[in-house]
């Protein structure tokens, strides 16, 4: 058995070693370190909150670490609405992808509400830089263009960021979702992409855009 990079619950190394199965342990560092802090600090009292997406197969990994009460918030109106047990100690971490700027505006809002919290960041670096990157370039770009998985978590953080800094941007999965028809006025069109597409495709959305615009 390979266990991907989002991580399993901790049961499920159990039956595995139970069972006597072979094992391929895929997990990204970054996650098994959320597993590592929520492991250690639900195990000292404390209320686990991850902010990321309940049904991510990352989170659900994450909760299945927790040793206490843990709760999943997807979003800052989410957040705002969550009130914890009274004199309950909070350890606050995130999903591996999840947008870094929405996640400072979360431990914001925990902070202004007085909660005896602690806080870890655990976005995975390589996504906060590609995320700040990919805002600047679509502050400055007339259209961007994210190319990435439908189902992929950090593409479409990508295309959430990228479409508040740049009215006309595209989220596309293949050249073949590509159909533009730019004005003359256009200058810079954006590129950016989720960290699992392959850099062929993203050569050749390059390279198609610069014959065509």
């Amino acid at each position: 058995m390979v266990i991907r990079a989002h991580g399993v619950p901790r049961e499920i190394y159990r039956i595995l070693e139970e069972k006597g199965l072979e094992c391929i342990d895929a997990t990204c560092p970054f996650v098994k370190r959320i597993h590592k802090i929520v492991e250690k600090e639900s195990a000292a009292g404390k209320h686990i909150i991850i902010v990321g997406n309940p049904g991510h197969p990352e989170v659900e990994g994450i909760m299945g670490w927790c040793n206490g009460p843990v709760t999943v918030l997807e979003s800052p109106e989410e957040a705002l609405l969550y009130t914890p047990e009274e004199g309950a100690e909070i350890c606050i971490v995130s999903q591996t992808t999840y947008n870094y700027n929405k996640f400072q505006y979360i431990v914001e809002i925990f902070q202004k509400k007085g909660y005896n919290d602690s806080v870890v960041n655990t976005i995975c670096n390589a996504t906060e830089e590609r995320q700040q990157s990919a805002k600047a370039l679509a502050a400055k770009a007339d259209v961007m263009i994210v190319i990435g998985g439908k189902h992929s978590s950090n593409s479409a953080k990508l295309y959430e960021i990228c479409s508040k800094e740049c009215a006309d941007t595209y989220f596309i999965q293949t050249l073949d979702d590509l159909h533009l028809e730019l004005p003359k006025a256009v200058r810079l069109v954006g590129i950016t992409a989720g960290a699992s597409t392959p850099n062929k495709l993203i050569e050749e959305v390059q390279n198609y855009v610069r014959i065509n615009f």
